[in-house]
């Protein structure tokens, strides 16, 4: 039996770190029924964060789906909620999850506004088109604001933020709302812990307040709907809930609205009302066009829509290791519908897969279902090769949707097992890991033959080595955390290289001259470009040149970090009719690289992270002194909730320990956040640094 689709909604809850978002998702798990006691994130028994580190650190690491019910205006909806983390070096993680939802939730916390990963997540949201609605959380903590976070709201995120409420009360006596959309008060009823509310009349020092905002309300929803328009310049008192209802969701859908509502979810006031307006005004996977997608056997363009009598197709999002049914895969589906059982297509690795169960999640338990069809959410498992990112669908209809692009890590550590034993664990350990995260590398340093294991920043190395600790109980020493620099050339030069050996009977001959420059703009990666005219070098060793120049990259000449990007364009060369081979022309292509590019002008490029940091008065000039020593450059200043924002952008070389440094000056009252930013060339005493660690590493190896 296929459900009604307009009755289902595919929902995150995004916002930046301690805006509140486990803390909502339990109240949601609470309301909808499904747990009968509210576990708290500050007691560690918050049933969305499973994870042991997760309840120690009162942070969600892993994203999880869970599914739930809500009632809404006699109709039931099913509601697959992603949670997704908020800190900065699980980016990836937010990411993963805007590609398969339809909605957003977007948290603020009332006293701090917007932060700095708010606007990250929002920029995200934005790219991938996702309707969302905002939801000020922690109105009852004092120097809670609604309309000042609703005008950062406007401001920093340049969206067009309408408030549907208007807090009655704040800080302690916070207890109701101005509800705009049907013009009366509402509070909320302590005894069933804000399920119900009772209606209240406006009170009247708000009035004033209330009317000018529900005729902004008005305002900005008339434009999509004629008759509104006509009925807000007649008679507005004519204009019903309904109407108003209409008009938002179009408004919300097209994403030129984003409503705002209030509440403090710890006391239980407001997500119920949240909930209503999710149901109400986010879309539902019917109001989503067909996605796009295309044939991987003649690269055409293929669309599905959301139907169950379409080909399967469905995006695997997250890759989880659950301890009691293994591998789980979380899958979107985007068309037709899968069984327990049966086999799928992934397009990636050209191998059908069987699966042999599906779940839906509740947090960390699962209910086995016979079958998942479209604009649903669930977990499989029973694979064996499938990656986040990969598409599964129909063999007979094979697609391949847009996979995700994930950031290069900029930070590596090198690790090594303390003892024999723990020698097989690491490897299958740091396989599982990598597996879970794309942002998580492991390679092995050639020159020392040491694991270096590479993530998006620091926090994000020690959880990794946590749960080797933890959950794979493997033990390793750790060296001094690495910088993932990177090389770049800025000059042009024009090289000719040629490869002969004579041995016995054959020679091995291959003769190449390029030009070898930066990429052009908006290119990146190995640009190549074959000029040759006339078949001075035959076209089947053209690849083999491209192949030596794209290997060489790996190993940059000035410290052997990785050249990321260059232009090569090949313009002449010659062969010898025996001794001429395709390794020849690669072994050619990869001396060139070393002899031409040390006079290609390069560059040592290191990592820049943007850093915010909040901070008392009387700390600022302490804070700011430390990071211009830290090579930090200001960006701006400003002040929220009573304490200075400082953003610089600092190299990440010179941040390695800033947490409990800035811990020290301020005696513990300053934060600070940080995110990668970009590359930039390193200074040249840092370059020259650098390069002769590098030479002082290689010569005692």
């Amino acid at each position: 039996m296929a459900r009604d689709l307009k009755y289902t909604r595919n929902i995150g809850i995004a916002a930046h770190i301690d805006a509140g978002k486990t803390t909502t998702t339990e109240r949601i798990l609470y309301y909808a029924g499904v747990s009968h006691k509210i576990g708290e994130v500050h007691e560690g028994a918050a049933t969305m964060d499973w994870m042991a580190q997760e309840q120690e650190r009162g942070i969600t690491i892993t994203s999880a789906a869970t599914t739930v019910f809500w009632n809404y205006r006699n109709d039931k909806y099913q509601v697959n909620v992603i949670d997704t983390p908020g800190h900065v070096d699980f980016t990836v993680e937010v990411n993963r999850s805007l590609r398969v939802l339809d909605g957003l939730v977007f948290l603020f916390s009332a006293v701090d506004g917007v932060e700095p990963q708010s606007e990250t997540n929002w920029r995200l949201a934005n790219n991938y088109n996702v309707s969302r609605i905002g939801f000020v959380n922690k109105m009852d903590r004092s120097g809670a604001d609604f309309l000042k976070v609703v005008k950062q709201v406007r401001e920093m995120l340049g969206s067009n933020a309408i408030p549907l409420q208007l807090p009655i009360g704040a800080e302690d006596s916070f207890k109701g709302v101005v509800d705009l959309v049907n013009f009366r008060g509402i509070v909320w009823n302590e005894h069933d812990k804000g399920m119900t509310f009772t209606e209240v009349p406006i009170p009247d020092d708000m009035l004033e307040e209330a009317t000018e905002w529900r005729e902004k309300l008005l305002e900005a929803v008339a434009e999509f709907d004629d008759t509104l328009m006509e009925k807000f310049f007649d008679d507005p008192t004519q204009i019903t809930e309904r109407e108003v209802l209409d008009a938002l969701r179009q408004a919300t859908l097209a994403g030129k609205i984003v409503p705002m509502t209030c509440g403090s979810s710890f006391k239980n006031k407001g997500v119920q009302t949240m909930l209503d307006y999710v149901m109400e005004l986010l879309p539902s996977p019917l109001d989503q066009e067909a996605i796009k997608g295309t044939n991987p056997d003649t690269e055409e363009e293929v669309i599905r829509h959301p139907d169950v009598k379409e080909p399967f197709a469905a995006l695997a999002f997250k890759i989880a290791t659950d301890p009691f049914v293994g591998r789980l895969c979380f899958i979107r589906v985007y068309s037709g519908n899968l069984e327990a059982g049966s086999y799928v297509y992934n397009t990636r690795s050209e191998n059908k897969e069987r699966i042999s169960r599906i779940f839906q999640m509740h947090a960390n338990k699962q209910n086995p279902i016979p079958n998942v069809g479209a604009g649903d959410i669930a977990a499989v498992v029973g694979f064996k090769d499938i990656r986040t990112g990969d598409t599964l669908c129909d063999e007979k209809a094979p697609i391949v949707l847009e996979s995700m692009k994930f950031p290069e890590p900029v930070i590596g550590l090198a690790i090594e097992p303390k003892t024999q034993a723990d020698v097989d664990k690491l490897g299958l350990a740091l396989g599982k890991l990598a597996e879970e995260d794309p942002t998580f590398r492991v390679k092995t340093d050639e020159d020392t033959g040491q694991t270096v294991i590479e993530g998006m920043g620091e926090l994000h190395l020690d959880i990794i080595m946590d749960r080797l600790k933890r959950e794979f109980k493997v033990e390793v020493n750790q060296g001094a955390p690495q910088v993932a620099y990177k090389e770049a050339i800025t000059g042009t030069v024009q090289h000719r290289e040629t490869y002969k050996k004579q041995t016995g009977g054959r020679g091995k001959f291959a003769d190449i001259q390029v030009v070898i420059s930066p990429v052009d703009e908006g290119k990146s990666g190995l640009q190549f470009e074959n000029e040759i005219v006339g078949g001075s070098i035959p076209r089947e060793y053209i690849p083999s040149v491209q192949k030596g120049f794209d290997a060489a990259m790996a190993n940059g000449v000035l410290a052997g970090y990785p050249v990321t990007d260059m232009k090569v364009r090949l313009i002449d060369g010659s062969f010898h009719p025996v001794d001429s081979d395709s390794l020849s022309f690669e072994i050619a292509a990869r001396a060139a690289f070393r002899e031409a590019l040390p006079k290609a002008k390069p560059v040592l490029m290191e990592p820049i992270m943007k850093i915010e940091v909040l901070t008392p008065e009387e700390n600022m000039g302490d804070v700011m002194g430390d990071l211009n020593r830290r090579r930090g450059q200001l960006q701006g200043m400003d002040t929220r909730a009573g304490s200075q924002v400082i953003k610089a952008m600092v190299p990440l070389s010179e941040m390695f320990g800033y947490v409990t440094q800035l811990r020290t000056i301020t005696s513990g009252r300053a934060t600070s956040t940080m995110e990668f930013d970009h590359y930039e060339p390193a200074p040249r005493n840092v370059q020259e640094e650098v390069i002769a660690k590098s030479k002082g590493k290689s010569s005692n190896s």
